[in-house]
């Protein structure tokens, strides 16, 4: 698919990952529906994209609201008039051990709320917009692409018992999709980042951030750039779908 004039809907648009990916679109041309919760840094976001000469909206709205994703992606097919392609990159995080134990003691568990939350928004939502958008391409007859976000820590890791299993799933609902929505001209696909150069991962203590670089190959971090690239090599390629593009620096193995 060629970007020029094409209409992208992007979630968590406001800052980070998605806005870099929709940054990255919207220099190839195309126009951005850039959705989040924080209504007014996505006015922010929506002056940044219009520097390129195309068209931004902004969306404000919760995800995991089944309702609201529904009369979110009716308005942005009324608005623009088509919708040709979606990234799920809305996401959080909210890490903590399954057990704590001190002394052969369990002092602490991690609750139903804290699995859930992550789960309600990095899979339902995902969930939600995936299938609004398809829907919306269908009926309107628009070829589309759909790209949800997993991780590399979908293979499992301490501490992310919530964001480790909300991050598989997405990459098989993608292989899910990508075999459901072939016969109506839709592609899906997968990118799995590492640890990207963020303000989350700047956070990070030194001591740990020295840790985990240890563990990539490349020695560095992600830029966000490069996601937006990753993003573009899937819109561009016609042939790729149901798959995950690792871009973690060879760390998973």
């Amino acid at each position: 698919m060629q970007l020029k004039g094409k209409v992208v809907a992007v979630t968590g648009a406001a800052q980070g990952l998605g806005f870099a990916m929709a940054n990255e679109l919207a220099m190839q041309g195309a126009h951005i529906a850039l959705i989040d919760m924080q209504a007014e840094a996505l006015q922010g976001a929506v002056a940044e994209i219009e520097k390129y000469g195309v068209t931004a909206r902004a969306y404000a709205l919760n995800v995991t609201d089944e309702a609201a994703v529904e009369v979110t992606f009716a308005q942005i097919m009324a608005d623009f008039g088509q919708l040709n392609g979606l990234i799920n990159s809305a996401g959080i995080m909210r890490d903590g051990m399954l057990l704590k134990v001190k002394e052969g003691k369990v002092v602490g568990k991690m609750s139903a709320d804290q699995f859930r939350s992550v789960i309600d928004v990095n899979l339902t939502g995902t969930f939600l917009c995936g299938r609004e958008a398809a829907a919306q391409m269908v009926e309107a007859g628009c070829e589309g692409v759909i790209i949800n976000i997993s991780s590399v820590s979908r293979a499992g890791n301490m501490g992310q018992s919530n964001y480790s299993s909300s991050k598989a799933a997405v990459a098989a609902m993608t292989v899910t999709w990508g075999r459901e929505l072939a016969r109506f001209g839709i592609r899906v696909g997968c990118i799995a980042p590492g640890l990207v150069n963020t303000a989350m991962a700047n956070q990070m203590r030194p001591e740990m951030m020295e840790r985990f670089l240890s563990t990539v190959p490349l020695g560095r971090l992600a830029e966000t750039s490069e996601l937006g690239h990753a993003a573009k090599f899937i819109f561009e390629n016609d042939y790729f779908t149901g798959r995950t593009l690792e871009l973690d620096g060879g760390t998973r193995v």
